[in-house]
């Protein structure tokens, strides 16, 4: 009678084995959701649109499935919020002292009417006071990069000689003019206006001329959505972890070419939905975990800023944030295996990660500040500790129609994402939160 009911123990055991140990990250989840996430049906994901939506509310339903709650006080597994986008209705028009000149691109724009007259400048460091119109005859990659300080010295279009480089920033707006989009409950901050015409006649723009740019545009109200899930605690006085992701992407460019973001950012989202898995289905831990998956991140990270202003529990009660972006295929320069961290040396997190058995590595790419581009952002500028943890943040994929699934390393995937379950598990039931390091804490976008 002994020796049967072993046999049948044994049995059992090898029958349920979820019942013998606690789940781990599996490949084959991760290809599942990435299957439906950046598969045909769901067309890229664009940003604020019903591919969005609908992906926003897979991820909730998964979250339910898994056993999470909805965020404490909340109805709803989706939180929405209200976006304002400006769309061309028409052909831009540039007129030089009243003349209309031929060959214009526009960039960059914020709609309506722009002008006023020409200064020359070669050095976008060496600005003057208060231009209108610059002239900008040095290199483009520098008037680009100088937008913010163009703005702050008061220039409202900056005009630029066409030439191969300002051809490929055209094509990686999707040859589409670049028209702002913005929270409905944030007033239209007016940006810098940049546009090209051939090289010729920029070199025939004299300083002092008149310069007017019209853009015909139109506005429309829609909407970006998150999908929020919350695994509560047992001790409700501890501040709570944050795991979060983007879900859309680029959806369909105007040749109708599909951009399936499969590592950017479904593989994320992906991360988040296993972790969620492995997490609620072991043993409660002390701090309770939102799960978040934010939309609108690839038009100015408005789902990020949505949550953040608008979150279900203060964001004093917020531990920490770890962001997961383009987990889906490792940088060269990282070490086998690993997850760069961005913003390493901002606070305790990495070193807290790393003593717990995580696979991350600092960022190799300091002057790039890919800890400003990511959704972490928007919760560290409001004071919580969070970085992005990426496999590669600029793989030759990158918004290109070759990020799809077959382009993603499950193995390197798996194995990575799986290496935070511990430290998670560690900090959860841990009463130390992390901290920033002096000056770690942004002060301003």
């Amino acid at each position: 009678m002994t020796f049967r009911i072993g046999v049948l123990l044994a049995a059992i055991a090898l029958a349920t084995p979820a019942l013998a140990r606690d789940p781990v990250v599996s490949e084959r989840w991760l290809r599942a959701h990435e299957q439906f996430l950046a598969g045909d049906t769901l067309a890229g994901r664009g940003s604020a649109t019903r591919d969005e939506a609908i992906a926003a509310e897979y991820v909730a339903a998964q979250f339910a499935a898994f056993g999470l709650a909805k965020a404490p006080g909340w109805a709803s597994y989706v939180q929405t919020a209200p976006i304002i986008r400006r769309r061309a209705t028409g052909t831009p028009t540039l007129t030089v002292d009243g003349t209309v000149v031929t060959g214009l691109t526009v960039m960059r724009a914020d709609g309506g009417g722009v002008g006023g007259t020409v200064t020359v400048v070669a050095d976008a460091t060496k600005l003057p006071a208060h231009p209108e119109v610059v002239v900008f005859t040095g290199p483009v990659e520098q008037a680009m990069r100088a937008g913010r300080a163009l703005r702050l010295a008061g220039a409202k279009l900056v005009i630029l000689a066409e030439s191969d480089a300002t051809r490929r920033m055209a094509t990686g707006n999707g040859g589409t003019l670049s028209l702002p989009i913005r929270l409905e409950t944030n007033a239209a901050r007016p940006s810098v206006t940049f546009a090209t015409l051939p090289a010729a006649t920029v070199a025939q723009l004299k300083a002092g001329s008149r310069v007017d740019l019209f853009v015909p545009y139109a506005e429309e109200r829609t909407a970006t959505t998150n999908a929020v899930g919350y695994l509560p605690g047992t001790d409700a006085t501890l501040p709570l972890l944050l795991l979060t992701a983007h879900l859309d992407h680029l959806g369909v460019e105007a040749d109708g070419t599909v951009m399936h973001g499969a590592n950017d950012d479904a593989a994320g989202t992906s991360a988040v939905l296993e972790l969620a898995r492995v997490l609620a289905g072991g043993k409660r831990m002390k701090r309770g975990i939102l799960f978040v998956a934010y939309g609108a991140e690839e038009i100015g990270g408005f789902g990020s800023t949505w949550f953040a202003a608008h979150p279900p529990v203060p964001l004093n009660r917020i531990a920490a944030n770890l962001e997961f972006e383009m987990v889906g295929a490792q940088d060269p320069r990282l070490p086998r295996g690993a997850l760069m961290m961005t913003g390493a040396e901002r606070s305790t997190l990495f070193g807290i990660l790393k003593t717990h058995g995580a696979l991350v590595a600092a960022d190799p790419y300091p002057d790039q500040h890919f800890f400003e581009r990511s959704d972490n952002y928007s919760l560290a500028l409001a004071g919580v500790v969070a970085h992005t943890l990426a496999g590669w943040s600029v793989p030759p994929s990158y918004h290109t129609p070759q990020d799809t699934i077959a382009a993603l390393d499950f193995d390197y995937m798996t194995r990575a994402v799986g290496s935070l379950v511990a430290p998670v598990r560690s900090m959860a039931n841990g009463t130390i939160a992390p901290a920033w390091k002096a000056n770690g804490q942004p002060r301003e976008r």
